[in-house]
């Protein structure tokens, strides 16, 4: 049997993160977390998951510090990252692509839209992978 891929989600919005958990549990492991530092304290001793789905607006550690300091964690320099934010701010997009994430999808998400660019994400990284052979 193969084991599922872990997808680490990140969200202090309870009905969000819910929504993740039971949209994707039969495709993925999910790790649903309710803040960046519990985030930090997870990644910093487990197996880094395939995929990290981190949300923006949280207190009191915003998902751009949190995913600043994933980056600066080892082994967790290359896990992708798609972003969920209700910001349209142009800065936030800027300042999350300069630390690597891979998509960011606004909210309130279709959980179809979300299922395809995980998808596309995780393929990606599967691609690189094996280019990297």
């Amino acid at each position: 049997m193969d084991s599922k891929l872990t997808i680490l989600a990140v969200d202090d919005n309870s009905i969000s993160l819910a929504t993740i958990e039971q949209e994707f549990k039969r495709s993925y492991e999910v790790i649903a977390l309710n803040s960046g530092i519990r985030a930090l304290q997870y990644l910093s001793q487990k197996t880094p998951p395939d995929l990290i789905l981190l949300d923006v607006q949280m207190a009191p550690l915003d998902g751009i510090e949190t995913l600043r300091q994933i980056r600066e964690m080892e082994n967790c320099q290359e896990i992708p990252v798609i972003m969920l934010t209700s910001q349209r701010e142009k800065q936030t997009i800027v300042e999350s692509s300069k630390l690597g994430i891979n998509d960011y999808v606004l909210k309130p998400f279709k959980t179809q839209d979300l299922h395809e660019r995980i998808e596309r994400v995780l393929k990606a990284e599967v691609d690189k992978r094996l280019d990297n052979r």
